[in-house]
């Protein structure tokens, strides 16, 4: 009898990454209520599962456990950034030649600074669009509109459109009517503010679907930060370019603080910073959606998120009290660790 012929692999075919599971005494998906004593399986770069610890370690095979102390928390997103600080997974950083190093994933934005048409035409429009197309980035690729001249302004919307690229702007520049009516505005659009916003300001950004991203500028924010809350409009938080403060977290507690004195309604404000820190910044960056996306932890998200040494009843609140960050975890991986 001839011997049995042994199975091939199929060509082509890889092993499925194994899954580890991530365990802490709390898990804060953000975009559902918080789990003790709680576990979040990674495959790859992926969110598998996440839920108590119990189920998510009897749900399947799993290659390996890593036990955290404290709080694992969806990561942090800075909208607009200068520096890398804790907890941060994914940013919106401003570059002025993108073969520099961008750190931590999420949006490099291209600088576009021109004063004239003559300057954008004849030197900057043709370097942009070639960094655009040649320049090979580890992660996505927007432009920063920080130019005054209204028709610069508008040829950079065409371009973003064109190549499906997102734009960030800062209002000290700017104010939302010139944006608008240069084509700037709208969902792939966000926006930097470290000023009051009017009624009317507030309402145009709302209409045209661009998030605000708040950056520091005392303690009279607080009162902008809850207004544009309570209006519907989208907010994200951003430590500012030069940054105003070290961290995501010290500048939403500041913002707390400050409502606090000025004797405003903070009833869930905790957990709308905390959101605003991390869906908010994923949808500023238009990464809130799909696989992959980030902001979350939740079945398909990218396996991106923080530990805190934090502990409380209260996770929010333990959260805002800026605990240090043991780790940082980013597509799975662990990419810091300390503070």
């Amino acid at each position: 009898m001839p011997p049995a012929k042994r199975a091939r692999p199929a060509l082509g075919r890889r092993a499925p990454a194994p899954v580890v599971v991530h365990s802490a005494p709390l898990v804060l998906p953000v975009s559902a209520e918080p789990i003790r004593d709680g576990a979040v399986a990674v495959r790859g770069e992926r969110v598998l599962r996440v839920g108590s610890r119990t189920d998510v370690l009897a749900s399947g095979p799993v290659a390996h456990e890593v036990r955290w102390t404290g709080m694992i928390v969806a990561g942090l997103v800075d909208a607009r950034a200068c520096v890398p600080s804790p907890g941060v997974t994914a940013r919106a950083y401003v570059v002025s030649d993108l073969a520099e190093p961008c750190g931590a994933p999420g949006i490099s934005y291209v600088e576009v600074t021109s004063g004239n048409e003559e300057e954008w035409e004849e030197r900057e429009r043709d370097a942009v669009i070639t960094a655009i197309r040649e320049v090979d980035r580890p992660y996505a690729v927007g432009i920063a509109a920080n130019t005054r001249h209204p028709l610069v302004l508008e040829d950079v919307a065409v371009l973003a459109r064109t190549f499906g690229l997102r734009l960030l702007v800062d209002l000290d520049r700017h104010s939302p009517t010139a944006l608008d009516e240069a084509g700037v505005l709208g969902p792939l659009c966000h926006v930097a503010c470290a000023r009051p916003l009017d009624p009317g300001e507030r309402k145009l950004l709302r209409l045209r679907g661009s998030a605000v991203a708040v950056c520091p500028s005392g303690p009279a924010s607080a009162a902008d930060v809850l207004t544009l809350l309570d209006e519907g409009n989208h907010v994200a938080l951003g430590t500012g370019s030069p940054p105003g403060t070290e961290s995501l977290l010290a500048m939403a507690g500041a913002i707390r603080r400050g409502a606090r004195e000025r004797g405003l309604r903070t009833k869930g404000l905790d957990g709308r910073l905390v959101r605003a820190a991390t869906m908010g910044g994923a949808r500023a960056l238009g990464m809130n959606r799909g696989a992959g996306r980030i902001g979350t932890l939740a079945p398909g998200s990218r396996a991106d998120f923080a530990v805190f040494d934090a502990r409380g009843r209260y996770p929010y609140t333990a959260l805002l009290a800026q605990p240090p960050c043991l780790a940082t975890v980013v597509g799975g991986a662990v990419t810091e660790t300390g503070t």
